[in-house]
């Protein structure tokens, strides 16, 4: 008989990710749940709901159940974590154990969520099957994952820009000493491209063609003109409401972003204004580490070292950071210690 396999999941608001020590990452799935309208049967999770997004018939819907990366919808997110466990397990139960065992699980969490939101993270998780859940904060988790020795009595910055939040923190002996948490992220991005689009061309598109836009030819900054790509659309002319296909290239994306990739920037440096001096000097001499999804958007990395003034580098698993960080997390409870909520003593309060 076969103990469960300890689990740590990145329950982020764009992506939902699944990590094993002995496997690696095993599931990388958009946060995504279809459902019927009336009976709230779930229709579909992960990819294949993600590709009904727009498309589904008048009693179907297809919901995020974590927004600004806190969960929305306690009942759908702990059927979402149900179901992509179920996935997983391949051949057996792998995951959720035999003879009733059930596996610890280590969940990522924005910074600076209230304790109503933590503990709805808590029980879905324990409803969905762990035997222990335990709440890591995301930064922390994303410094893990990016290979930062956190224990260590140095400084660590980290700008984790998710789906739903940006979490920024100054990391010193296995816990967070400064951090700031933000509901500006690549969902925001998102939303700024479809309000440019909708105000400059007067074309209504979707959250799926504002993505690609930003993936394709976003950029936070041009330093040269060679940078321009450009990318026609297709959208719904708000006017005559028939299809219509524009063009935008990067310097519109650039304009369309300015507000929230700012808003990025200055909560950067308000976070640094309130670092104690010694930790700013380590993280002057180790440089600030960018990880999550929003950290891919074009030239990001440059503009924030020009803003503070101090290097940066974007983490090579910048998505799966978070996710890496949880599962590796699992081995280090007694050193990151009150950094940690246990579900064991947190819902008894």
């Amino acid at each position: 008989m076969r103990l469960a396999e300890d689990i740590g999941i990145d329950l982020g608001t764009a992506t939902f990710l699944i990590y094993t020590k002995s496997r690696g990452l095993v599931l990388k799935e958009p946060s995504v749940i279809a459902m019927t309208r009336d009976t709230r049967q779930v229709r579909a999770v992960g990819e294949e709901a993600y590709r009904m997004l727009g498309r589904t018939p008048a009693g179907v819907s297809v919901m995020k159940p974590v927004r600004d990366g806190v969960i929305a919808d306690e009942d759908l997110t702990e059927k979402m974590i149900s179901m992509f466990l179920q996935k997983v397990q391949g051949g057996g139960s792998r995951l959720l154990g035999l003879g009733g065992f059930k596996p610890q699980m280590m969940i990522g969490i924005p910074s600076n969520i209230s304790n109503v939101e933590k503990r709805a993270v808590a029980r879905a998780a324990l409803n969905a099957g762990a035997r222990r859940a335990y709440l890591i904060e995301e930064p922390l988790a994303a410094a893990i994952g990016a290979g930062l020795n956190v224990t260590d009595p140095l400084g660590s910055m980290v700008v984790d820009i998710g789906g739903g939040s940006t979490d920024i923190a100054v990391i010193s002996l296995g816990g967070i000493v400064v951090s700031e948490s933000m509901k500006v992220a690549g969902d925001e991005f998102d939303e700024s491209i479809m309000r440019y689009v909708r105000r400059k061309h007067g074309v209504l598109i979707g959250e799926r063609t504002a993505e690609e836009i930003k993936i394709k030819v976003g950029a936070a900054i041009i330093f040269d003109e060679s940078e321009t790509v450009t990318a026609e659309i297709r959208g719904r002319d708000l006017q005559t409401g028939l299809p219509r296909t524009i063009t935008i290239d990067t310097s519109n994306v650039v304009e369309a972003l300015m507000e929230p990739v700012g808003k990025v920037l200055e909560a950067t440096k308000h976070v640094l204004e309130m670092t104690p001096p010694e930790l700013v000097s380590d993280i002057i001499d180790r440089g600030l580490v960018m990880t999550g999804g929003g950290a891919l958007l074009r030239n990001l990395d440059e503009l924030l070292r020009q803003t503070t003034g101090i290097p940066v580098t974007v983490a090579e698993n910048a998505v799966e950071a978070v996710a890496i960080g949880t599962g590796l997390a699992l081995d280090m409870i007694p050193e990151l210690g009150d950094s940690l909520i246990s579900s064991d003593s947190y819902l008894r309060r």
